[in-house]
């Protein structure tokens, strides 16, 4: 096994070995090496990228607008940036049927990834169990215990009833699970306490769920059962929407408060230094 073979299967096992509600797998979503390189530095024991600010940083919009050849590369310049696992958002698997979303996945994995979201959107529960399967399979055919998390769109797009969405959402999960997910991941949510409590004690696997200002705690949604908390796109939002408002406040008043809190110079140099 090569240096690089024995790091990247170090990093899948600390990468699975991550999740639990005792102590849930935070995750500040980053879109490139430089927010990689900050959100480590932080202290963090892993780094995720969100599809939607990988997109939005190189011109495009979210929701499979990105060409794979991008998307794979923006990974690669990410995970080769940190010292930790590195899981990827990888939407829809940018391909149409079940032998491209191997293809993708194969892909990934070289670029360095330890994890993978895939996500069901509109898609068919049974279609999009046929893709995680074919992930699956790409996985154990590299040889890697890839963690897969399969991301739920039930509350996050309104599908369904209100009425019968938790339910909807647990049979889509098991069926997932039996397709060779690792993971659940359920964005969206409303009602946290009373409807995360419901799934993670019907989902057999880590729960994940994203979080933003005002939902409960990561502490507070480990006792609810989650594992997995991440912020999305949320970190990429306010960065930029601190652009817009040092934008804003320079044109406007000519001052430049909103730069206050920024990362030193130095502090970035150092950050990217040898990397």
């Amino acid at each position: 096994m090569t240096t690089a073979h024995a790091v990247h299967a170090a990093h899948v096992r600390l990468f699975r070995s991550l999740h639990t509600p005792s102590a849930p797998l935070a995750l500040a979503n980053a879109w490139d090496a430089a927010s990689a390189r900050v959100v480590e530095a932080a202290g963090a024991p892993a780094v995720a990228t969100t599809s939607a600010g990988v997109a939005w940083a190189l011109g495009s919009v979210d929701g499979d607008s990105l060409d794979r050849d991008r998307a794979l590369a923006a990974l690669a310049q990410v995970a080769a940036a940190v010292t930790v696992p590195v899981t990827a958002d990888l939407e829809d698997s940018y391909g149409a049927g079940p032998a491209e979303v191997g293809a993708t996945v194969t892909r990934a994995l070289a670029a360095g990834a330890a994890g993978i979201n895939l996500e069901d959107g509109t898609r068919t529960p049974a279609d999009f169990a046929t893709r995680l399967t074919a992930a699956r399979t790409a996985a154990d055919k590299a040889g890697t215990d890839l963690f897969l998390n399969a991301r739920i769109d039930t509350y996050l797009l309104g599908l369904g009833t209100p009425e019968h969405r938790l339910t909807e959402t647990l049979t889509r999960a098991h069926r997932y699970v039996a397709a060779g997910a690792d993971g659940i991941f359920v964005p969206g949510v409303t009602d946290p306490a009373t409807t995360i409590s419901a799934l993670a004690a019907e989902i057999p696997v880590p729960l994940n769920v994203m979080a933003g200002p005002g939902a409960p705690s990561v502490e507070e949604l480990g006792r609810l059962g989650v594992a997995r908390v991440s912020l999305g796109s949320g970190v990429a939002q306010a960065a930029y929407g601190v652009a817009g408002r040092a934008a804003r406040e320079l044109l406007a008043g000519g001052t430049y408060d909103a730069l206050a809190d920024a990362v030193s110079y130095p502090e970035m140099q150092g950050l990217l230094a040898g990397r």
